[in-house]
């Protein structure tokens, strides 16, 4: 890794970083993260080098239990690539030593590519603590992957008990930090709320952090989905809150969810949650590289809107110079005069 924006002190439990205008905290073993800018009250537009990189290390999935996931906004298949180890280790080797975290791009099943592991391993060997997301996985995969990740997702489609069952052996296998995904459209509100119940009643869910609601992109196999409504918007948060379960939100869903919460919520308690709240982050504070290397702002942005075509990461030497990019640059902007909601999708 090479050295770092600012001052950067990275031990075994956390990372600490300080310059005049950006600094942060970060605990490697909670995933607790926070930034402030010149004083602890001034919020950084952007940070001066990533603080998160998703990285898609394969294209090929067969879906849970060998069925494609009907959201799939990148349509992936059985047919399709790995990214190498080789080019892994050269892309985060360009990165400062500023990056916290970075997540997997992978498969349903997390086996289409068999050096993940070794990947994870470099990651935590150069300060960076891994994260990815599945669907469908066996006792040995969870018991691989609980120890090297710091947290892992499980997708729920249609058929809960593939997730479920994939929460309970990551759990057993002693990884603290296990939530569920759930891409939130017009179709799986009832999933939404059978979830969230389910947290309560499920013992396979009870060692569990958080249902983590996805906002739908109308992109891949998404691209024929309906946006969840208002309403049913308010019927999930008010589930929640009546039930006390741990839930989040994708950074897409951040400017709807602050729009919703002093309908279900007292002013106090949207005081708080707000502070809480990151909205989207993309090319401000992380970054997407795709199993060929090339960097777009974040994932939905490949091949839409601007982004027909990536940054290739490896013609550059630092990845400094990627992040200070033109088109990079010019896509912050956008993001920035909208509020940091999205400049391409409805959402």
């Amino acid at each position: 890794m090479r050295e770092s924006v600012g001052t950067l002190k990275d031990d075994s439990s956390s990372k600490t970083l300080r310059s005049s205008g950006y600094n942060y905290y970060f605990d490697k073993n909670t995933g607790f993260f926070v930034r402030s800018g010149y004083t602890l009250a001034d919020d950084p537009a952007y940070a001066p080098a990533p603080e998160i990189l998703d990285i898609e290390v394969t294209t090929i999935c067969g879906g849970p239990n060998g069925k494609p996931c009907p959201e799939c906004y990148k349509a992936n298949s059985r047919s399709g690539r790995n990214m190498s180890l080789r080019t892994f280790k050269d892309i985060l080797d360009r990165f400062p030593a500023n990056l916290t975290q970075l997540a997997f791009g992978a498969d349903a099943t997390s086996s289409s590519n068999p050096d993940l592991l070794a990947m994870a391993t470099y990651a935590r060997a150069e300060g960076v603590i891994p994260n990815i997301t599945v669907a469908d996985v066996t006792d040995r995969v969870a018991r691989s992957l609980a120890e090297v990740m710091g947290a892992v997702a499980v997708s729920r489609y249609g058929d809960k008990d593939l997730c479920y069952d994939s929460v309970a052996r990551l759990v057993e296998h002693g990884l603290d930090q296990v939530n569920i995904h759930l891409c939130l459209h017009e179709g799986s509100v009832d999933a939404a709320l059978e979830t969230l119940e389910d947290m309560k009643n499920d013992p396979r869910l009870a060692g569990m952090k958080a249902l983590v609601f996805l906002s739908l992109k109308k992109k891949g196999r998404g691209v024929s989905m309906s946006r969840a409504s208002d309403e049913d918007f308010l019927r999930i948060l008010r589930k929640a809150k009546d039930l006390e379960c741990g839930f989040g939100f994708d950074s897409c869903s951040a400017n709807r969810f602050l729009v919703a919460a002093p309908e279900v919520w007292s002013e106090d308690e949207v005081s708080r949650m707000e502070t809480m709240v990151e909205p989207c982050e993309s090319g401000c504070f992380s970054s997407y590289i795709n199993v060929d290397a090339e960097f777009y702002p974040c994932s939905f942005m490949e091949g839409s809107g601007d982004w027909e075509t990536g940054i290739p990461v490896l013609e550059y030497d630092n990845f400094l110079d990627v992040w200070n990019h033109e088109r990079t640059l010019e896509f912050r902007r956008k993001l920035l005069d909208n509020g940091r909601g999205c400049p391409v999708f409805q959402i």
